[in-house]
């Protein structure tokens, strides 16, 4: 896999979604995705284990598990914060289930396919890049044996 290149397929489809959108839809989508964000699990609700992406403007938290080969990604966004919010229900739907190698390969070149600089600012540009890097940082960490708080 090629750092520069491989984009997980639901990733693919949601980026070819939203390129296809106007200004107007892409943030309906994002609020759509917002949506679709689920909650913590009780044991996590209190974040304990999870690193803040202190990169974004609202409190973002984020947590890999492994199960078995595959990663698992929690993430808490306030719905107060609804574009963060749906960006982060979308990586959560294109990287589940992904192995650590694979989620390091990620490019983040999915998220200029979306067109996203049409519709948010460059500092919530700079919150959601901050995500994704999070989000490789603990699949390294998965992928050397390094302990990322289990449930």
């Amino acid at each position: 896999m090629n750092d520069q290149t491989f984009i997980p397929p639901r990733l693919a489809e949601i980026a070819a979604e939203f390129s296809a959108a106007s200004r107007e839809e892409k943030l309906e989508l994002l609020l759509e995705f917002s949506e679709q964000l689920p909650p913590l699990p009780p044991e996590l609700r209190d974040h304990r284990g999870l690193e803040q992406v202190h990169e974004c403007m609202s409190p973002v938290f984020v947590i890999a598990q492994r199960h078995g080969e595959q990663i698992e990604y929690y993430i808490d966004v306030p719905p107060e914060a609804p574009t963060i919010r749906g960006f982060a229900a979308i990586l959560r739907q294109g990287m589940n289930g992904l192995t650590p190698e694979q989620a390091l390969a990620v490019s983040s070149a999915f998220i200029q396919q979306m067109g996203l600089h049409q519709v948010l600012s460059p500092q919530r540009l700079n919150g959601i890049n901050a995500l994704l890097v999070y989000m490789k940082r603990q699949a390294l960490r998965l992928l050397e044996g390094e302990q990322v708080e289990t449930i």
